[in-house]
């Protein structure tokens, strides 16, 4: 569906992706596994252009509900560029051990392989403050270590990874279970709150907009981390 006029969510994919409109077509986020066939099939289908001008996929974090459909698009499109920050891309390539989550749903997450990766060597290695398909890096960590947000300043639109999490009239953070490490999730979030941005697009849920970045301002009292 087209949110605002250049930026679309592929839905169906377990997982938020987006597709931005420019002189060519910027993924961010992909899904579970075999999502790839449908942000291919919305390329085609719903934007009426060819696979060929999807330029670069921007992975907000490593997680296998954002990955998923990476290898797809790759195989699609030859010359495809995924970026990712350098800080989660040991992950992506099968350099760095995954790390270990508590509790039960750790063990199940394990068991079943979910936050398993296929294997990839990122193309581009992303840092906080860098520049990319004219969005910029803000390096988030706490929900994995290399989390990041993608600020589009021209749209005012904030893309948050799964840092933050919306139903259309909350936001809050994402869920526990998956964070490494929720302190600096937090401090994180009062970085992110600091930014202008009237749209905030999260990796699971649903858009929140006017005015985003107040609620999320509002929301930063509710954190038990000084601010």
């Amino acid at each position: 569906m087209e949110i605002i006029p250049g930026i679309h969510q592929v839905d169906g994919v377990n997982g938020n992706a987006y597709i931005i409109i420019r002189d060519k077509l910027v993924v961010i986020d992909t899904g579970i596994p075999g999502s790839g066939k449908k942000i291919l099939s919305y390329v085609r289908d719903n934007l009426h252009r060819e696979p060929a001008q999807v330029r670069t996929v921007i992975l907000t974090h490593f997680h296998a509900d954002h990955i998923g459909g990476v290898q797809e698009l790759k195989k699609a499109v030859p010359g495809l560029k995924t970026a990712i920050h350098e800080a989660d891309a040991g992950y992506v390539a099968g350099t760095l051990p995954l790390p270990h989550y508590p509790g039960f749903r750790g063990l199940l997450l394990h068991l079943f392989v979910m936050l398993r990766p296929s294997y990839f060597q990122p193309d581009i290695l992303l840092k906080d403050g860098d520049r990319i398909e004219g969005l910029t890096c803000i390096h988030i960590p706490g929900h994995t270590p290399g989390s990041i947000g993608l600020l589009d300043e021209t749209s005012k639109t904030l893309f948050a990874g799964d840092t933050l999490r919306s139903d259309g009239k909350t936001i809050e953070a994402a869920g526990a279970g998956f964070t490494l490490d929720p302190v600096r999730e937090q401090e994180s979030i009062l970085m992110l709150a600091a930014l202008d941005f009237d749209l905030l697009l999260a990796g699971h849920g649903k858009p929140y907009l006017p005015k985003a970045a107040v609620k999320v301002r509002e929301f930063i009292g509710t954190l038990p981390v000084q601010h």
